[in-house]
């Protein structure tokens, strides 16, 4: 992605000093390709990850779940957040991500090589088209499953029109931000909903998830 800068009216003029926050919030970006080349596994069941996810948070608009999968793709642990009001930043992402994760699950920093995944499912406005917010998500995601000694898994959209496994093209027009989303403490009472994902231990009774707001 390249930026352009036209040049000032007045040659004299000092130009302002940028944050260094502000001129590299650019960079903290994956674009589609990106995603592609990094070799992001690709999920088994997608339909029930995220039919599973949906049911245990009821994700609203601006809401991220982010979910940690072991080897069989079973449920380890979740949490759910609300994005604050402010610019895409993959860096702001990147820490309330890992914030999350080292609240929910121990690192696996010691490992030669990760066995859990991370995945990340965002509830937002728009079509199932690739935003630069959903690049800053896929920056955030990437990075802070480095710093926690996870594997990168799948971003995934929820949207009106349904659920998408951006880089992948694989998605569905259920779950959705249309079916409406019930408040966390009503997800407990919404096992019955359809394919809802596996815990680790292979048991379905109890939803392994917490919130942040």
């Amino acid at each position: 992605m390249t930026f352009g800068f036209a040049p000032s009216a007045t040659p004299a003029a000092v130009p302002t000093p940028i944050p260094a926050d502000s001129s590299n919030r650019f960079g903290r970006v994956l674009e589609p390709a990106e995603w592609a080349a990094a070799g992001i596994p690709l999920l088994r069941n997608p339909r029930e990850v995220v039919s599973g996810l949906h049911a245990r948070h009821r994700p609203a608009l601006s809401t991220a779940v982010v979910a940690v999968l072991d080897h069989d793709e079973r449920l380890t642990a979740s949490a759910s957040f609300t994005r604050r009001p402010a610019p895409a930043d993959g860096w702001e992402f990147r820490n309330a991500l890992l914030a999350q994760l080292r609240r929910i699950i121990p690192h696996d920093l010691r490992r030669r090589t990760p066995v859990r995944t991370a995945v990340l499912l965002y509830c937002r406005e728009g079509d199932e088209r690739w935003t630069p917010e959903d690049g800053a998500w896929m920056w955030g995601l990437r990075d802070a499953c480095t710093l926690h000694g996870l594997r990168c898994g799948a971003y995934i959209t929820l949207t009106r029109g349904g659920w998408q496994v951006l880089g992948e093209g694989r998605g569905g027009r259920r779950p959705s931000t249309i079916a409406g989303a019930g408040s966390l403490a009503d997800a407990a009472h919404e096992l019955a909903a359809p394919l809802p994902l596996r815990r680790a231990t292979g048991a379905a009774d109890r939803p392994w998830r917490t919130a942040a707001r």
